[in-house]
């Protein structure tokens, strides 16, 4: 197995939002290699303490190596984020003074061959599982999942123009013969889409996206979970969120607004009844982004977003 490579994206601007405390107590739920938990335990020294979680067996290995130095100061739990609640009760933590989430696939997982995240991969198995232990992958849901259905996958998750022809050509090659390695995905997708609008390169970016949303349930509860974990922060407690996809960044935006906002009566009432108060300010008014010398480095950052919010009760 190849070692799991995956640079953090924002790696500065996270921890320099953080504001990290020494001494504190810190949630990454999606820990990947570990680059931003090991930056959170090195700020946080001497007694900081961090609690981790991620799906991918890989990801954690590779971040408990990462993290060696700072044995007894981190926990790492097989969990997805949005478990933050049992995994928190678990470790004894009931409150945290900083939290971030990385929605980013690591490069290790889009350049391992039998992984079937990339399209650039044609002979990798259609799998796309975050958790290698789940029975669910890419190839049931293309080759189970009526034609209406996929589309509808590729088209919100993927916001692909041409999302039901895709879904009806899946559905006619699989009539003949399953569908089984991402090089017969990307051909069928290559297909299905006009050949003026593949001009600029491969055109299966989009679709493997969306199957992979979809395999993973990326986007299930995601708005729910923003609001929890960030109640769980101490007052002056904050919390980062990296996004790759415009749907992702739109949930994380609702949420702040949400825990922002003061009042969520009707506005025809003369006065407020539901109690709500302002729960966080948000740091972050616009989203930040990758600067150019990163993106240089690592293209895969020119489209991550980041959105800090800083709890005030």
């Amino acid at each position: 197995m190849k070692d799991f490579a995956h640079i953090p994206v924002m790696l500065e601007e996270c921890i320099k939002g953080l504001n990290i405390k020494p001494d504190g107590v810190y949630f990454d739920g999606t820990v990947g290699g570990g680059g931003h938990s090991f930056e959170i335990l090195k700020s946080s020294s001497p007694n900081g303490r961090l609690i981790a979680t991620d799906l991918d067996d890989d990801a954690i290995s590779a971040a408990k190596r990462r993290l060696t130095r700072f044995d007894g100061r981190f926990e790492i739990y097989k969990s997805d984020y949005k478990n933050y609640a049992d995994v928190l009760d678990r470790a004894g933590v009931v409150r945290l003074d900083g939290a971030i989430l990385d929605f980013g696939v690591s490069s290790y997982q889009l350049d391992c061959g039998d992984r079937g995240f990339s399209y650039m991969k044609p002979d990798a198995p259609l799998d796309m599982r975050m958790d290698r232990s789940a029975r669910f992958d890419a190839a049931e849901l293309l080759n189970t999942y009526p034609q209406q259905q996929i589309a509808k996958i590729l088209k919100d998750y993927g916001e692909e123009k041409f999302a039901c022809e895709i879904a009806r050509n899946v559905c006619a090659a699989r009539e003949s013969k399953p569908l089984e390695t991402c090089g017969e995905f990307a051909d069928i997708i290559e297909r299905s889409i006009p050949k003026k609008f593949r001009q600029n390169g491969p055109c299966a970016r989009k679709s493997f996206q969306a199957v992979r949303i979809a395999v993973n349930g990326e986007l299930e509860g995601l708005y729910d979970c923003v609001l929890g974990l960030t109640r769980r922060l101490n007052k002056g407690g904050r919390i980062a969120i990296l996004t790759f996809h415009s749907l992702e960044d739109r949930i994380v935006k609702q949420a702040f607004r949400m825990l922002e906002c003061d009042c969520i009566c009707d506005k025809s009432l003369p006065v407020c009844v539901c109690g709500k108060k302002q729960e966080i300010n948000i740091i972050t008014k616009k989203p930040v982004t990758a600067g150019l010398k990163e993106i240089a480095v690592n293209p895969r950052s020119k489209c991550a977003k980041l959105r800090i919010a800083e709890k005030i009760t």
